[in-house]
């Protein structure tokens, strides 16, 4: 970890799509810190793409969508994506939403059964706000769960036949092959990015280990401070990490980027 650089280099110049997480990526410590608003404006002031990719439930995301700096949003890891089109948002997904709804009520009820082991875990308050996921608390409005009781409980989603992966707050489990990853390089292309263009000009900013997978896709990816808690688990990691936690990291990350930019 000591290793790992905390500055971009000059082939950085060719980004024009920044994909981030959110939470505790651009946020810290349940806050929004208002230097992440200026970095994400700054971003699309020089013309540069931002897209949140997030588990984030469908309410938070319409918010984020409507309100936010941010070119468009991959919501409940990959599940839709929201994009103004005209002025106008839009919601569009791989699946039907009468499909999405049927399957994600089913698995509601099976991690439901789980839980019934774990008398101290609960659903997120967010719930009744997702389209997709079943998400459960491990560290939003409780404290952290041990990491021992988030492994077995993400074990036996999958032993369902479920996706599950854990963020810095959540559990996240659904039904489906969509995932970050998938949903990303998918909306690359559909907006003209090459294999090669989506190597070459975009990047990724996570925290932990549900971004991983794009630590994987994507050659210029960054970590804010907060993922060396992660570290010893991820098994792909980013190329540079910033010295400053969510979205103060952020920030350091975007002042570095556009400097490169302007040179």
């Amino acid at each position: 970890m000591s290793s790992v650089p905390n500055e971009l280099t000059p082939d950085w110049k060719h980004v024009e799509w920044v994909l981030t997480d959110v939470d505790d990526t651009l946020t810290w410590q349940g806050k929004l810190p208002p230097e992440t608003l200026i970095s994400l404006a700054e971003l699309q002031q020089t013309g540069i793409k931002v897209v949140a990719v997030t588990g984030a439930c469908a309410g938070w995301c319409d918010h984020i969508a409507q309100l936010w700096p941010v070119d468009a949003v991959l919501g409940e890891n990959g599940a839709f994506i929201m994009e103004k089109e005209n002025g106008y948002l839009t919601l569009r997904a791989n699946r039907s939403m009468d499909d999405i709804a049927q399957q994600q009520a089913i698995l509601k009820q099976q991690v439901k059964a789980i839980l019934a082991d774990y008398p101290d875990l609960n659903l997120t308050l967010d719930q009744s706000y997702r389209l997709c996921e079943v998400a459960i608390d491990i560290g939003q409005n409780r404290a952290r769960v041990d990491d021992d009781i988030i492994a077995e409980v993400v074990a036996k989603i999958h032993a369902l036949g479920a996706h599950a992966t854990a963020s810095s707050i959540h559990i996240n489990a659904w039904y489906g092959e969509h995932s970050k990853k998938a949903t990303s390089l998918q909306f690359l292309a559909e907006k003209g990015l090459s294999p090669q263009a989506i190597l070459n000009q975009s990047c990724y900013v996570g925290d932990s280990i549900n971004d991983q997978l794009m630590f994987e896709a994507l050659p210029k990816t960054v970590g804010v401070a907060n993922i060396e808690k992660y570290w010893h688990k991820l098994s792909h990691h980013p190329k540079i990490v910033m010295s400053q936690p969510g979205g103060f990291g952020f920030a350091e990350f975007t002042k570095q980027l556009l400097d490169i930019k302007r040179n």
